[in-house]
Formats: structure tokens, sequence, C-alpha cells
């Protein structure tokens, strides 16, 4: 006999606005105990000195966090001049010290140089396994050490304020891009010295500051026995794939594993709406997810299966 799971069968997302000086692993503890949830886990580290947008998965939503790996991010970051750290953020050793205050203007002349497709060397404290140990760790005991530019791209960079002593700057991201990577070329390439002194991620794929809510509002939910308030639909993660409603019939079978056969008119309509080279499509019977599944051959094989309660937050968009 099986060992009974531990908690309770919660399924959805929170969308935290992580506080100051708190990790990622240990939010999502907080929040999995505070919903006593059985499964949890989370679509993108943010480091402690960060606040904003972590997105946590709570039960069959922690099937849905693969989805979230390549979502667009948005950040908005100050850089303070004159001086940078082996860290490049606040927590970090002095190494360098400048007088050099680059003008709004001159930032604003830069940052084209770091929007598109580019070359970035992450920083070296960062979790990055170096001959299987983590950079940080080879960092702070002053190991040498190289770390290899990686491709990765930036949509947009803008300024949102600036002072003598420091400018803000928000992004718009794809996946892996090191903020405090981009705040050290940026003073390289003007000539002085920096560091990121304050960190805000404002978007993960769908999830937002709009709909996020604090550690202290969810306490507040659960003491008042209001905890779902606090939960959004598994499917919110699977916003830009296409999705299909089927009939209780071909629901069952998805559910069994077994593959169904679509109509053409579906079929055509689906593959306008994929994501260039991507197969999947999410499908909903009475209005509730059943599966993830590949769309090959007319057919839609199911990938992942979800084990959900019927509810009408999770209904799809387009009908089969």
């Amino acid at each position: 006999m099986g060992r009974r799971k531990r908690g309770q069968p919660v399924d959805g997302w929170v969308c935290l606005d992580k506080p100051l000086e708190m990790g990622s692993t240990q939010a999502v503890s907080i929040v999995r105990r505070l919903f006593d949830a059985q499964k949890a886990g989370h679509a993108g580290t943010l480091d402690p000195l960060a606040t904003g947008i972590l997105p946590i998965a709570l039960g069959e939503a922690t099937k849905t966090v693969p989805f979230m790996m390549d979502a667009e991010k948005v950040y908005r970051f100050t850089v303070t001049w004159g001086v940078s750290t082996d860290s490049v953020d606040a927590e970090g050793v002095e190494i360098a010290r400048s007088d050099v205050r680059p003008s709004c203007e001159a930032v604003e002349a830069a940052l084209p140089a770091f929007v598109g497709d580019i070359e970035q060397v992450p920083p070296r404290f960062s979790a990055i396994k170096v001959d299987g140990q983590r950079a940080y760790d080879l960092a702070r005991d002053g190991e040498e050490f190289e770390l290899k530019a990686r491709p990765v791209t930036i949509h947009e960079a803008a300024i949102t304020a600036s002072d003598t002593d420091s400018v803000e700057i928000t992004v718009r991201t794809g996946k892996g891009v090191y903020i405090r990577s981009l705040a050290r070329d940026l003073a390289a390439m003007l000539g002085a010295e920096g560091h990121v002194t304050a960190l805000r991620r404002e978007r993960v794929g769908p999830f937002s500051t709009e709909s996020a809510v604090t550690l202290d509002i969810l306490r507040e939910m659960v003491h008042r026995g209001a905890a779902s308030e606090g939960l959004l639909p598994v499917a919110t993660a699977l916003d830009d794939i296409p999705d299909l409603a089927v009939t209780e019939t071909d629901a069952f079978s998805l559910r069994q594993g077994r593959p169904i056969v679509l109509l053409p008119r579906h079929v055509e309509t689906l593959k306008a709406r994929l994501r260039p080279g991507s197969r999947t499509v999410s499908v909903f019977g009475n209005g509730t997810l059943v599966a993830l599944c590949s769309m090959r051959a007319g057919r839609l094989e199911p990938d992942r299966v979800f084990n959900l309660q019927p509810s009408s937050s999770e209904a799809p968009r387009a009908e089969r």
C-alpha cells in the first residue's frame, strides 16, 4: 500500500510579490504551508535582494512549470554609479571606485547596444555550474575561473528615472538574462563603476504585479478561510498555447492516455495558432483543463494529463 501524501490536493498558481531578503525556495515553502498543499514549485528563481513576481505552482499546476521557462520577463532596476562590487549588487565587496557619473543622455545612447540578440557573460556570483560546482561558491572561495558568454535576448530597454548618482532602467527580456551582467556591461561601456542597488521583477509571462499578492495578504486570506481567493487557475501558465474544448468522450480518452482524432477544420485553426516549432495544445472538457497534447497527423496525443475538479475558471477560448 502506497504512503499517503501529506497535505491537501490544492491546485493552481499563486502570483507572489516576493519581499526583499527572502529566497525563492523559502517563499515556496511558506506558500505551501499556508495552503497545506501536497506539492509546490516555482517558475524562475528570484534573488533574495530582488522583489516582485515569483509565480508559485501548487499541485497539478507544477505540471505546467516547464511552459513558463521561456516566458518573457520585465525587470525594473537601479544602477548606482561610483562603486563596483564583486557580485555587482549591494551585497558584494567593493572592487573599484570612480568619480564618473554618466549622464542620462549617455545611458540612453548606450542602451541600444544591449537590445536584441546579444552575447552575455553571466556574473561570477551566479548558480551556473563550473566543473560540477556553483559559480558563486567558487567566487566566495576566491577561485579563479571563467564563464563563457551565452546568447540571450533583450526585447526592450528604457530609462524610467535618473539623477546624478543613479539611473533606473526597465527591460523586457527573454529567458536567461542576468540583470547584474547588464549593469556591469553598461557601466563598462560608459567608462564608469556601478552596481545594482534595487531590482524588481514586474512580470513573468502572464503573471504581473496587477494580479500579485503579498505574503501578508495570503495570510489574511487563510485566516478568514478564503485561501482560494489567492489562487489563479492551473491554465494561467498556458496563456499563449492554443486551446480546444472537447466532448466528454474525447476527454475521457485523453485521461486514459489515448489520442483523439481532430476534424480537419480544427486542425487548420490550431495550426494557425501554434507557436513556431511547437505542437502543444491545451485541451479542456466541460471548462476544466484535461491534458496538454501534441498535435500530429490530425490527432491530439496526450503528453501531460491533469486530475482537476470541474471549474468554470479553467474555460478555454476555442471549441471542438
